[in-house]
């Protein structure tokens, strides 16, 4: 992609900030498209992970690495803690709860002005130096080389993912999406798995948050707000919650959507969302469905 995306009018950042948000879109669907939980509150996990990378190498330990490590471990751990919290809500109680626990950590990161610079931002950070022991590989400032990084976690993501999903675990989750009371009945323990897979949705989401903390260098408490969580479930139904592929599919046409048309107006939310009605009227399946049923008539 950073070869070509410049030819067609775009850039490297681009393409970063997609596969960044496909992360997060894909991560959200594996709670959503496989378990039949919804989620609007992801953006505080997708928030933690940035500010975990830019509070460890701002006030901790100036690595890359760690913050990495830091920012996706803080973002894990509170998924436990809430979500061992509120398993037992199903619906739009599960929904209303997550916003809830959200909203919180937005405030808390909106308001500590002294450590989390409040409405401003956490800036005066950057991707550091990799050190190597013997050597320090300053590489990831390249925009470039940051896009391949990003790629690699990206996929092996995926590929884990894919592959929990195919496992006895991931058809167990299908069950439960497909029919949580005779799940119940055959003694699968519902709310144990429900448990697990919000803990691995979430722990994906806040690697994504790291990726985007670090893409920008910045990190600022709208990342936490529960519209940037109504921005991944957009994302998912856009291109089809039930499939693997469906959340990058709906992240490209966002952010493509997005980066073209807020430079011509502030009102690009208004299109986003009537793409997104029209495709929910008229294509529940999503962009991929209508693929698969076009090359598979």
């Amino acid at each position: 992609m950073p070869f070509w995306i410049n030819w067609i009018g775009g850039y490297t950042a681009l393409g970063t900030r997609l596969l960044v948000m496909a992360l997060a879109a894909m991560s959200l669907n594996f709670l959503l498209g496989f378990t039949g939980v919804l989620s609007f509150g992801h953006a505080a996990y997708f928030g933690l992970g940035a500010y975990g990378v830019g509070m460890t190498i701002t006030y901790l330990v100036p690595s890359t690495p760690i913050g990495i490590l830091v920012g996706v471990a803080v973002g894990t751990l509170a998924a436990a803690i809430i979500g061992a919290l509120i398993v037992r809500l199903r619906g739009v109680y599960f929904a209303m709860a997550t916003i809830a626990f959200g909203q919180v950590f937005y405030f808390i990161a909106f308001r500590w002005n002294a450590v989390t610079g409040g409405d401003d931002g956490l800036s005066g950070w950057h991707r550091m130096p990799i050190d190597l022991g013997f050597a320090t590989v300053d590489i990831l400032s390249n925009g470039t080389v940051f896009y391949y990084f990003v790629l690699f976690f990206f996929a092996l993501s995926v590929a884990i993912m894919a592959g929990i999903l195919r496992s006895p675990f991931g058809r167990t989750l299908l069950a439960i999406r497909e029919n949580e009371r005779r799940a119940r009945y055959l003694g699968i323990p519902i709310e144990k798995h429900v448990w697990l897979s919000f803990v691995i949705s979430c722990f994906f989401v806040s690697l994504a948050g790291t990726l985007y903390g670090l893409l920008n260098n910045f990190a600022d408490p709208h990342a936490l707000r529960w519209d940037q969580s109504g921005e991944f479930v957009i994302m998912s139904v856009l291109g089809g919650m039930r499939s693997l592929w469906g959340p990058l599919i709906g992240a490209a046409i966002f952010v493509v959507v997005q980066d073209y048309i807020s430079s011509r107006t502030e009102n690009w939310m208004s299109f986003i969302g009537l793409l997104f009605v029209l495709v929910v009227l008229f294509f529940p399946r999503g962009v991929l469905g209508i693929i698969r049923k076009k090359a598979n008539p």
